[in-house]
């Protein structure tokens, strides 16, 4: 961990939003890694809920099952993301170990991509998703967000020798690169349109692409690309801050109140015992330092 980037980071963010969560590690017992893939992927097993049965399941049939099913990165470090060992780590998985002992269930972990968040949820492939879904009010028409537990916003990183400070007059014949189905590329549509996007399902696609220089600068949540640069050597974040401040909050199906609002009553009740608070400090505060953590929790869904 290098304190002194993350200083020089910090003096530049503090007036932008940030966030971010990291979990120190619990594991799944029902995930396995798939060798035909990246160690980044994970196939879920014992689901009761496929893709093919689109709906979803209530409170009480999640109960009765025994196990719930949850959506997360398994690539996202340290959001969500799988171990040598094959287990699921990072902060949103802290959030799910939590939630599946107050229900009483085991936990079934989905890997999910970006893209492929809303439709897990629409075809009944996932109960939950938790993995860094930033609220806005077009995934809303979609899908039902609980209370947020962290604060986020849009930030730039690029290599040090040839830094990114803003989007306008951006080179023609530079490329971003950007997560296909993250507000990061929305954003950029709308507001940049005419800077050429290089669109990567996967986070480990993207960063091995701009580890390559394939782009000069890459487009993501501010929490991620401030800590891909305290974690390499040779990259800045130019852009500390872009767009505006936006929260993330777990999301279930259209539709399902029960889920829904016993998530809402979890969020609100760990939130009395700082459990957010507790989840920073295990997981992300060598990453982010002390100075990060009142600026990226939000506790019991209350945003301040």
């Amino acid at each position: 961990m290098k304190r002194n980037l993350v200083q020089k980071i910090a003096s530049v963010v503090a007036a932008g939003t940030l966030m971010m969560g990291a979990l120190s590690g619990c594991g799944a017992s029902n995930a396995s890694v798939d060798s035909n893939e990246s160690n980044a992927t994970v196939e879920s097993t014992d689901s009761s809920v496929t893709a093919e049965s689109a709906g979803y399941r209530t409170l009480d049939e999640i109960k009765e099952s025994g196990t719930i099913n949850i959506g997360v990165f398994s690539d996202k470090s340290p959001f969500g993301y799988v171990d040598e060992n094959g287990e699921y780590q990072g902060y949103d998985v802290y959030f799910a170990e939590r939630i599946g002992k107050d229900l009483g269930v085991d936990i079934n972990y989905v890997s999910t991509e970006a893209a492929s968040r809303i439709e897990y949820l629409q075809t009944g492939k996932v109960d939950i998703i938790l993995a860094n879904f930033t609220v806005t009010e077009e995934r809303a028409e979609e899908v039902d967000f609980a209370l947020p537990y962290m604060n986020v916003a849009l930030g730039v990183v690029s290599h040090d020798d040839n830094v990114v400070t803003s989007l306008d007059n951006f080179p023609e014949d530079e490329e971003i690169i950007v997560i296909s189905g993250t507000t990061a590329e929305t954003y950029l549509e709308k507001n940049y349109p005419n800077i050429k996007l290089q669109k990567y399902d996967a986070y480990a696609e993207a960063k091995t692409a701009f580890e390559n220089r394939n782009a000069i600068a890459w487009a993501n949540d501010n929490t991620e690309v401030i800590a891909f640069a305290i974690e390499n050597e040779g990259y800045e974040v130019g852009i500390p801050s872009l767009g505006s401040a936006d929260t993330i909050a777990p999301a279930v199906t259209k539709g399902n109140s029960s889920l829904l609002d016993w998530l809402n009553d979890e969020i609100k009740s760990i939130g009395a015992e700082n459990f957010f608070h507790a989840d920073y400090e295990a997981t992300l505060l060598d990453t982010y330092g002390a100075d990060y953590e009142d600026t990226l929790v939000v506790e019991g869904g209350e945003v301040k």
